[in-house]
């Protein structure tokens, strides 16, 4: 029987603990959202690719709350949002301009090629925003650089967290519209502070080295395999550097709109504002960018909330 371990993130250690890491794939969380967009292919893409980083960012953080991974730029694709709670609830969105993307593929000639998710959104930031809801608020800030968005992320690392960091993200896409797209990525890290770790100083240059080769000798069909689980995988790569895993985390897609929060901005504007949303059925509607959802609103429903 085929291990489904999917929508899942695994941390674990290596190296007596001198690394830490996190291996994720996603795939139902992924049909989902895709589902409810109906985006272009490439728009999809990376969409499931920014998913899979941010849930490895996500995992990497003790929190309650929300944590956000943030993608703008001035290309066809101005932003995408990829947002996971600490009770394992995920949603994204992307916006983009269609014409732009199709004009784009034109003139570089390559449509139906899948394009580097940083090439879709031109020069911007990366941003990472860690929310409890209450009064703790962190955010850190990148510019977009890097051919891929791997590249984008580590130097994120570098220059915001100055944390050696080493990351691999795959993605499979499906040959037909109703395929299943696939997503994940395993990602370590040096621990800042040996402390009483059993390792000599001067062999962790060997062991980083050594941790990084078996990182990329992970392959899309291995992470992808549904025969192998998570910790089956990580037996193959790391079982001679005392793997040992720490924490699984599950996800399913959740959406957090609602018609009440949507109500409750409506109360912000004026009856003569709100008198210019109407359309030809009296009817103001709004429709949620993370899940597709379409709400519908009257005056008197909006005014007699404000009252």
């Amino acid at each position: 029987m085929a291990n489904k371990n999917f929508d899942e993130c695994t941390s674990f250690l290596i190296d007596n603990g001198v690394f830490v890491g996190r291996i994720c794939r996603l795939d139902n969380v992924l049909k989902t959202i895709i589902n409810k967009h109906g985006y272009m292919k490439n728009v999809s893409a990376a969409l499931a690719e920014t998913t899979a980083l941010g849930v490895l960012l996500a995992n990497a953080l003790k929190f309650e709350g929300l944590f956000t991974l943030q993608l703008q730029g001035n290309g066809p694709v101005s932003a995408i949002v990829v947002d996971v709670t600490s009770n394992g609830k995920i949603r994204a969105c992307a916006n983009y301009d269609r014409e732009r993307l199709e004009k784009a593929f034109a003139l570089r000639k390559n449509d139906g090629q899948i394009e580097a998710t940083p090439h879709l959104l031109g020069t911007g930031t990366l941003v990472f925003t860690l929310d409890d809801g209450k009064s703790d608020y962190h955010q850190g800030i990148v510019e977009l650089q890097g051919k891929t968005l791997e590249e984008c992320a580590l130097r994120y690392f570098r220059k915001s967290e100055q944390i050696e960091t080493m990351l691999k993200l795959f993605i499979e896409i499906p040959d037909s519209d109703d395929g299943q797209w696939k997503a994940g990525g395993i990602v370590l890290q040096r621990v800042p502070e040996l402390g009483g770790k059993d390792v000599d100083i001067k062999d962790l240059p060997e062991l980083r080295n050594e941790a990084e080769i078996l990182m990329n000798s992970l392959t899309k069909e291995e992470l992808f395999d549904e025969n192998l689980s998570l910790n089956e995988i990580l037996y193959r790569l790391y079982h001679a550097n005392n793997v040992a895993v720490t924490k699984v985390n599950t996800y399913e897609f959740a959406c957090r709109c609602s018609r009440e929060k949507l109500l409750k901005t409506l109360r912000g504007f004026s009856e003569e504002e709100l008198s210019s949303m109407v359309n030809d059925e009296a009817k103001i509607t709004a429709k949620c960018g993370f899940c597709s959802e379409e709400y519908e609103f009257t005056i008197p429903e909006i005014v007699q909330k404000l009252n």
